[in-house]
């Protein structure tokens, strides 16, 4: 077959094409409309096959990058999509909602001037189309194997665990406080980059595939830790962090000021057709409102466009820092500038006033001083440099962190980090508890979905090894 590669040098980069923002302000559809086939071709053929992939050597996932690219170019579209899925258990929503400009199209080595290859494009497109033809299937084990294994979390780390160890016969439960499976996937990230059915058919398929889900159940409430020990002869703790990150500014116990995971929650249970009295109420509605969102990562950027979306009167970003040091997204920083977002840069929140409810924010201008010992600029207050803006409804979207699972398990044995985080042995990643394993954001903290998959499928691994090692031994319960 002639060679299709390296084509860089004669085709611009493109991104499907993107639907007008005015479009996008008045509905929930996703961003960017899909590839056609010859598109995405020639596309995955501006690929330079380089010889050390720094695309795959920044992706969390090592994905094999460019060896489905250049499938793709060839129109191997089946292939390609078997190879992306041995390394990514949901390629097709990381395709979406990975952060590609900071990973791997990030680190592109194609010549400065020619821009990177598209790659979170393609694979979006490639297994939309493996979708489509049927190519994706349950995870079927060659054979069953008795042993069982309890996860705790239907989120990223826990299902793509789920995924890795039923494919090696393992019979599997998930335990999920939630009443849908996906964690954040389902009630953390909006439809106009993640649309939920993408991730309910990865759920009903693992339900196809022999993996059994207790929704609505929360461990150390409807199950302890304990009797869970009992039932399985291994378990996973993939809870994640949900506890949002707190301000302690004058005003900040203000009604209207909220979460950004509670804001979030109710506007994703309200597209999925759940009856929400907050949102209802208005409580955790924009809809009419002029809206301040404070933080600078990617869960603001989902505030600020949602609330676009909601109808609000006005919407502006307060982060403390310059754009070139936002954490969030360039591209999504980019598309909610399109759709009206206004970012105050360099300024931090110093109070929020009104009576009996929020009516505005107080805010301070800050400069960028010396390197710290990370290297990165330290934040300082102008002096006098203060402003005020309306506010109806702040949003705080300064991050997450662990909830106390040992009080909340019924566990002191569970130990944590001085953060929180549950502590493993980062080799085996147990935990202090013999055959209670942990991985995913409980353990590393607040990350992304592409790190969550990583260390799921890792932390399947070895929970197999330490199964078999154990080999005919009585299950947890006797020891």
């Amino acid at each position: 077959m002639a060679e299709k590669m390296l084509q860089f040098v004669r085709l611009q980069q493109r991104q499907p094409d993107k639907r007008d923002a005015s479009e996008r302000r008045a509905d929930w559809g996703e961003v960017y409309q899909a590839f056609a086939a010859d598109a995405a071709s020639q596309q995955a053929s501006r690929c330079s096959q380089c010889g050390v992939p720094f695309c795959q050597v920044h992706c969390p996932l090592n994905n094999n990058i460019p060896d489905w690219l250049k499938l793709t170019a060839e129109g191997r579209l089946e292939e390609a999509y078997e190879v992306a899925a041995g390394t990514n258990t949901f390629p097709e929503i990381c395709g979406r909602v990975c952060p590609q400009d900071r990973l791997c199209e990030g680190n592109c080595v194609i010549e400065k001037g020619f821009d990177s290859v598209t790659i979170g494009a393609v694979e979006k497109f490639i297994t939309d189309t493996a979708w489509e033809k049927g190519w994706v299937k349950p995870p079927m084990p060659v054979r069953e194997r008795q042993q069982s294994v309890g996860i705790i979390g239907a989120g990223p780390a826990g299902m793509a665990a789920a995924e890795r160890l039923r494919t090696l016969g393992y019979q599997v439960t998930i335990y999920d406080r939630h009443d849908r499976a996906g964690g954040l996937m389902i009630y953390g990230i909006p439809n106009f980059k993640l649309e939920k059915d993408i991730v309910v058919r990865r759920w009903k398929q693992y339900v196809m595939g022999g993996i059994q889900f207790r929704m609505n159940t929360a461990v150390g409430k409807d199950v302890t830790l304990g009797e869970l020990r009992q039932r399985h002869d291994a378990i996973l703790v993939a809870t994640g962090v949900y506890k949002a990150r707190d301000i302690d500014n004058p005003g900040a116990g203000l009604p209207g000021v909220v979460a950004a995971l509670d804001y979030l929650i109710a506007s994703n249970r309200k597209g999925l057709g759940d009856d929400v009295p907050d949102f209802e109420s208005g409580a955790l509605n924009a809809e009419g409102k002029h809206v301040v969102v404070v933080g600078g990562g990617d869960t603001a950027m989902d505030c600020v466009r949602t609330a676009v979306r909601q109808g609000a009167a006005s919407v502006t970003c307060l982060y403390r820092r310059d754009k070139a040091n936002m954490p969030g997204s360039m591209r999504e920083v980019k598309n909610a500038e399109e759709e009206g977002v206004r970012f105050e840069w360099l300024a931090a929140p110093e109070a929020f006033f009104g009576e009996g409810k929020v009516d505005g924010v107080r805010a301070q201008r800050m400069h960028l001083g010396l390197p710290d010992a990370t290297g990165r600029q330290q934040v300082e207050p102008i002096a006098g440099a203060h402003f005020n803006l309306r506010a109806d409804l702040v949003i705080k979207a300064l991050g997450f962190d662990p909830e106390d699972l040992p009080a909340a398990f019924g566990e002191p044995e569970l130990t944590v980090t001085r953060w929180g985080t549950l502590k493993i042995d980062h080799r085996t990643m147990m935990t202090a508890l013999p055959g209670v394993f942990a991985a995913g954001d409980i353990v590393r903290g607040a990350s992304l979905v592409v790190w969550g998959i990583r260390d799921g499928r890792d932390v399947a691994e070895q929970i197999h090894q330490f199964i078999q090692a154990r080999g005919a031994a009585p299950a947890m319960a006797a020891e």
